[in-house]
Formats: C-alpha cells, structure tokens, sequence
C-alpha cells in the first residue's frame, strides 16, 4: 500500500507542478545521491516556492517575497536555518552537517542545493525530513535515495517523518 502511495504522488507530480500559485496538495521533493568519487552526499529539496514564502513570512520576515529581481539578501539566510532545523541526516549513526549551496527558482519550484562533505564510507543514512509540517498539515515529503546503485524512494509524513537505508 505505501509503494502505491509513494508511485501515486510521483506520477502526479509533474500535474502538481503547474504554473499557478494555488494548489490542492502539499509536497516537497528531496534527492540525496551519494558521490563516491567525491566523498560527498549532494542533496536537492525542491519546495514550491509560494509555499516556501508562506513559511519564511510567518517564522522570520513578513516582507519578505521570493523569486524577484530584487529579492532580500536575508533569504539565503533564511532557508538556510530553516532548512538546518527541519532537514535532519545521520551518516553511519551519526548526525552530519550539510552546507546550503544555493538556491535556483524554476517555474514554481525553489530548488536549494545542500552538501555534506566527508562522506568516505557509507554503511546507513537517515533522514528526517519535516519540511513545511509546520505550517501546512496535508504536507508530504518524498525522499528519493541514490546511494551505491540503489535507488529508493520514501513518503514521509508528520507522524512518520523518519527514513533509514541500511547498505549492509
């Protein structure tokens, strides 16, 4: 049942995914690949940006508008607390730091672009992910894991906001 629901929402993705700025449904994409030549975990949350604004507004700054020309210097800032609180990774057991990249808006979608370096052997990574559970509660968050040729991907939910791979 949680792989037809998981298949449900990524083959409606792409029709969630519009150019307007009201929708129905909640969702949040993250990929994390794991790059062994680089001993890096590269990671990309893809969050609607009209979504993204309604959060920054209510938790830091209710001036503030995302994806214009003369967008505040705070946002950067901004994500990245946000993100740094919400998006939890532990590499082998261990909790790990990322480092916010930068960000690209497309269509609706911020993309923010996130690293955790000194990653040399990966035996589990864990994930919590509780992106916008705070300020919108029909919110979802697909995690899509890219690691040692394995693919898998998670549904994640307020009650059940936690995803583990093991790879021995």
């Amino acid at each position: 049942m949680k792989f037809k629901a998981i298949l449900f929402v990524l083959l409606s993705l792409p029709f969630l995914i519009s150019n307007t700025n009201n929708h129905e449904y909640y969702v949040s994409v993250t990929v994390v690949e794991y790059a062994k030549k680089e001993q890096s975990l590269q990671i990309i949350s893809q969050i609607f940006i009209d979504d993204f604004e309604t959060l920054i507004r209510k938790r830091f700054d209710e001036s503030i508008t995302l994806a214009i020309d003369d967008e505040s210097e705070m946002v950067d800032t901004y994500m990245t607390k946000y993100l740094k609180d919400k998006l939890k990774i532990l590499v082998n057991g261990k909790t790990v730091n990322f480092t916010f990249i930068g960000k690209e808006y497309k269509d609706d979608i911020a993309y923010c672009y996130l690293e955790v370096e000194n990653v040399s052997k990966l035996e589990s990574i864990e994930i919590t992910n509780q992106i916008l559970f705070d300020v919108f509660s029909g919110q979802q968050n697909i995690v899509r894991l890219k690691v040692y040729e394995k693919n898998k991907s998670f549904l994640l939910v307020p009650d059940n906001d936690v995803c583990l791979l093991n790879f021995n």
